[in-house]
């Protein structure tokens, strides 16, 4: 099993350390794609961490008749609502029927399905920068389930999206308005600019 000949392990082993280059223009800091910014003051030599302040919710907790027929929607079958909050949320990458099935199975079996919509919550809260308000998110799901699925929809739709198309379908649509947007009018024959 093991080789009397110390040649072989001589070929893999060495009597210097590795000698790895640094290069001088290295600074430390961390380079990120995010949002943050990192900067450094002359007169002082620590790093400061910027970051974009966090917002507030478009509408608040209890404004649930603002959209009455979310409201109404999300009362009699919250795992509509659910999913297509997921979908956007997940960026397309579940669709609005798994999500709400997996919400109506969890709220079957466990009467919890809290637990799984206040990850969406703070994903959602993530995305947007948005204040973690009234209180933590699984609280908010815990104690108003109803209030805290409409308040997330208004969200969505406030910043644009149409729930009831998917993400798929508000791509298209922001595609669509981006070409209109880029072509050019047309001169007609006989008319004159």
């Amino acid at each position: 099993m093991y080789s009397s000949n110390s040649s072989s392990y001589d070929k893999f082993s060495t009597s210097q350390p590795p000698v790895f280059s640094q290069d001088t223009s290295t600074t430390g800091i961390p380079v990120s794609t995010t949002s943050q910014f990192y900067s450094t003051d002359g007169s002082r030599s620590s790093i400061e961490l910027r970051s974009k302040s966090k917002g507030p919710w478009s509408t608040g907790l209890c404004d649930c008749f603002d959209d009455w027929r979310n409201c109404c929607v999300t009362f009699w079958c919250p795992c509509i609502t659910f999913g297509q909050i997921a979908e956007i949320v997940d960026k397309g990458s579940s669709s609005c029927g798994v999500n709400g099935a997996l919400y109506a199975l969890i709220s079957c079996v466990t009467c919890c399905p809290c637990c799984y919509s206040c990850f969406y919550r703070a994903k959602m809260r993530q995305q947007y920068l948005l204040r973690e308000t009234p209180c933590g998110d699984c609280l908010v799901h815990c104690c108003c389930e109803y209030c805290s699925l409409c308040q997330e929809y208004r969200e969505l739709k406030s910043r644009g999206y149409d729930l009831a198309m998917g993400w798929h379908g508000n791509v298209e649509k922001k595609n669509r308005s981006v070409e209109m947007a880029s072509v050019p009018p047309t001169v007609e024959e006989g008319m004159s600019r």
